[in-house]
């Protein structure tokens, strides 16, 4: 007893360190947003600004603002796409066996394993006879289809939890395919939507190679824009820091409203599939 009890204050020191260390580059992107340009420093890098500046977020919003809007433009329907398709397939490989479904899964998941680089030329030249390249649309696109497979394989999971004789019962009584997906699959799946949600939201924001070699000028999300803030001559650290800052706000709110929900939906489907 006595050894856990000397135990448990170090294994907090250790924790409280780790997290600290973690924390590290979010402080010098804070510290570095809140100075004038003239007191960014190498050797100052670590030093508190003598005066808050909030000029560099000002200047940022209004350079990142057209693209954040692409981004929420790109991320809230192929979220919502995503999470529907997997839906349903997770839906059908689950309740609807049928002859080869085993193998179709099997087919789905390899496409999580395909590199993003080996099909990046095709997927240009597919997208400029479709009519889609340098669209949201295109993008949209391209991010389902790369979602697909994940949000499958959850749906799979979370579904194989719920017992069989449900869908039977429903089917007794003369509930049709959609319906009883529409009324008994999806309210029952709530917390699996959401950690689908959180996941394909955070995926397609932070998404750089796509959003560069698919859009170009006014149709480029805020991640590519970001890029672009570092000038050509003079980078100003504290623009750059406040941009990224602001870039990264909806994935962070996101985790700290839906956070909880986005454990334990992933416990949810972890006991069978």
């Amino acid at each position: 007893m006595a050894v856990r009890q000397i135990g448990k204050p170090i294994l907090y020191l250790l924790l409280l360190a780790m997290s600290l260390f973690f924390l590290m580059p979010v402080y010098v992107m804070i510290i570095t947003s809140l100075k004038p340009l003239d007191q960014i420093t190498m050797a100052g890098m670590w030093n508190l600004p003598s005066a808050l500046d909030f000029s560099s977020y000002g200047t940022a919003f209004e350079k990142l603002a057209p693209n954040l809007l692409n981004s929420f433009y790109l991320v809230i329907p192929a979220t919502l796409l995503s999470a529907l398709l997997g839906a349903m397939n997770g839906y059908v490989l689950s309740k609807w066996k049928f002859r080869g479904a085993d193998a179709i899964f099997t087919m789905i998941l390899f496409g999580m394993f395909i590199p993003y680089q080996s099909i990046l030329i095709p997927l240009i030249q597919f997208l400029r006879d479709a009519g889609l390249y340098n669209t949201i649309g295109g993008l949209i696109f391209v991010h389902v289809i790369y979602g697909i497979p994940i949000t499958t394989l959850m749906f799979r999971n979370f579904y194989a939890s719920i017992p069989d004789e449900m869908i039977e019962t429903a089917k007794i009584d003369g509930a049709s395919f959609l319906g009883i997906f529409r009324h008994i699959m999806i309210p029952l799946s709530i917390t699996g939507f959401v950690v689908v949600a959180i996941w394909q939201f955070t995926n397609i924001w932070n998404e750089f190679l796509f959003a560069v070699t698919i859009t170009t000028s006014g149709q480029q999300p805020i991640m590519v824009a970001l890029q672009n803030l570092s000038g050509s001559q003079i980078v100003q650290w504290n623009v750059q820091m406040a941009g990224a800052l602001l870039a990264a706000l909806p994935t962070l709110l996101v985790y700290i409203f839906l956070g909880k929900y986005f454990v334990k939906g992933l416990l949810a489907g972890s006991v069978k599939g």
